[in-house]
């Protein structure tokens, strides 16, 4: 059950009434209504716009609009007063029994409460995390592999099927690097002095187990094989190698992918999709030979001053046209991209996500121009972009050990501080806004850490139904007594404005899933605690409105009803953070 969505209805069928009785335009399209929590809790309950979407199609005044329809609403018995603020903002105060019959609809849905069926099962692709399987994952990628990670989550609770993937960048120069650079540690293995690892090569010791794999699998033998020979079977060994460490990584960082996609693919398989796409798009008239201009602003890597082939990516909004091809006849960066993409298109899938770093920053303008090319306009792409991670430790510059050999690892920051913290933390900001890590903030129990302010609330109402055992044995989350409880015993404002926050969470969820924000859960998630937290001091200020009363088992019922939603909403939460609820906090 959505409440705010059965606001939004009672409103419409206010509007409907309206409209029959001459106040309204018959014609009058009831569009873009909304019903939302106001931003200042005490101007009431629930907050309208819908006088000032109308009043332009109506051509009244919203104060007139709302005037009429604050009449209408306020004759309901449940709802206690209806103001109209500014211009024509309404602003509804319900009594406190529908608050309290709104924990039936907890109850109904359990741990289903929040799904919305706003996808209705379309299919969606979601590309997160990507690292090129060159090593092991670098705290650079965390934050995009978990705000994937995340968004998936949300997704599916929205409604979707996503499919999420990850694609392997297992083609191209840095491909080539790692191949020689393991083929250094396969002669170290052997026994030589390599020395110095030269400049442009991977020097990380996690490619010492492949060097001494490589040796013990094929001796002396690849020393005498020419360059390309060996380096081929070299590459065909890191590969999987290194995505086995990044497969370890994400499966500890609680990442799953379902497709696991090879750039190598595109081009070696039975055909070559990367020149079956070009030569589609030639056929669509979209690819010709011309020069561009030198590129304004940051360089572009594919840029050469001289005849190209290229993509008339202009045509769908991109700044520039876009080059397929260098000089020496190889595909550019994007021309594989396309290839790619065409792929999810061919799968099946209009709607597609990517999520890059910020330094992709002229990646969105192309891709979407190259997926409406593909899919002769039918099909979208949302690209993601997740700004860089800071690491800190008591507010000082943090540098770990390191032992990738030139960057920071994501298993060092498990190791560190776990699972939970990171991906609470990575989704506690914007996507696209700068974050700041700090350790030993992340670690600490206090209101300032708010991966532990939400869990311990968790932890909290769980307590309260350990505790209540000792007074009231049978009185338990799925008791009788619990689930038919009196729910107008709930009259305290505090127990009210958790009620309040819970009836949000489905209309958070839809709104999150739309905008492709998960940060919103964390935020809510933050909030929800905090009312649940400030009733708990109350309660030890004023023990009437403890959770648990002795000599008043009915109340005690009806609160753990309550708390038991509480719970579920915080438990549900964190699930599609990918975060834990945590029943003790020791």
């Amino acid at each position: 059950m959505n409440i705010f969505a059965d606001i939004e209805k009672r409103i419409v069928a206010a509007l409907d009434a309206l409209k029959i009785e001459g106040q309204l335009p018959d014609d009058l399209v009831l569009d873009g209504i909304e019903a939302t929590p106001p931003r200042d809790p005490t101007h009431g309950d629930v907050a309208s716009n819908a006088a000032m979407v109308l009043a332009k199609a109506a051509r009244m005044k919203p104060r007139d609009i709302a005037d009429a329809l604050a009449t209408k609403l306020a004759a309901e018995p449940d709802i206690a007063k209806v103001d109209v603020a500014g211009p024509g903002f309404l602003n509804l105060t319900f009594v406190p029994a529908f608050w309290q019959q709104a924990i039936l609809a907890f109850r109904e849905k359990g741990t289903e409460y929040g799904r919305t069926d706003l996808g209705l099962g379309e299919r969606i692709n979601v590309e997160y995390c990507s690292a090129n399987p060159t090593g092991p994952m670098h705290v650079g990628h965390c934050r995009g592999t978990v705000f994937g990670d995340a968004l998936s989550n949300l997704l599916a609770f929205a409604g979707y099927d996503v499919t999420r993937e990850y694609y392997i960048n297992d083609a191209g120069g840095q491909i080539d690097v790692l191949a020689k650079s393991a083929y250094l540690r396969y002669r170290e293995a052997l026994g030589e002095d390599i020395g110095e690892i030269p400049e442009g090569l991977y020097p990380g010791d996690y490619l010492k187990p492949l060097g001494a794999s490589l040796a013990q699998q094929h001796g002396k033998a690849l020393l005498t094989l020419p360059e390309a020979e060996r380096l081929t079977i070299v590459r065909d060994a890191a590969i999987p190698a290194m995505m086995a460490l990044i497969r370890t990584d994400l499966a500890d960082l609680g990442i799953k992918h379902d497709v696991f996609f090879s750039e190598r693919s595109l081009k070696h398989g039975n055909v070559d999709e990367v020149a079956a796409t070009i030569g589609s798009l030639r056929a669509k008239g979209l690819v010709y030979q011309g020069n561009l201009p030198p590129p304004k602003g940051e360089p572009d890597a594919d840029w050469e001053d001289r005849e190209q082939t290229l993509f008339k990516s202009t045509q769908f909004g991109d700044d520039t046209d876009r080059a397929l091809l260098k000089s020496d006849g190889s595909y550019t960066y994007f021309a594989p991209d396309i290839a790619y993409h065409k792929t999810k298109w061919d799968r099946g899938f209009a709607r597609m996500i990517t999520v890059v770093g910020a330094d992709h920053a002229g990646y969105k303008k192309r891709l979407e121009a190259a997926v409406r090319a593909i899919s002769d306009g039918k099909g979208e792409v949302d690209v993601q972009f997740c700004q860089m991670v800071r690491l800190f430790k008591n507010g000082e510059p943090f540098k770990m050990s390191k032992r990738a050999g030139t960057f920071i690892t994501v298993r060092d920051v498990i190791d560190e501080v776990g699972r939970d913290p990171i991906r609470f933390m990575m989704l506690y900001r914007k996507a696209n806004s700068p974050l700041d890590f700090d350790f030993a903030k992340v670690t600490e129990q206090s209101k300032e850490n708010p991966v532990f302010y939400v869990q311990m609330a968790h932890a909290r109402a769980k307590s309260v139904f350990r505790n209540v055992a000792e007074i009231f044995p049978d009185l338990t989350a799925t008791s009788a007594a619990v689930t038919g409880a009196d729910l107008t015993r709930l009259s305290d404002a505090g127990e009210l404005d958790i009620v309040k926050k819970l009836a949000y969470f489905p209309v958070l969820v839809a709104a999150a899933a739309r905008a492709h924000e998960p940060h919103r859960i964390a935020f809510y998630l933050y909030e929800l605690a905090s009312s649940f937290h400030g009733h708990w001091a109350r309660g030890n200020e004023t023990p009437q409105l403890r959770y648990i009363q002795a000599d008043d088992k009915d109340l005690t019922a009806a609160r753990l009803a309550l708390v038991g939603a509480h719970a579920q909403v915080l438990a549900t939460g964190l699930a599609i953070l990918g975060v834990g609820a945590p029943e003790e906090l020791r």
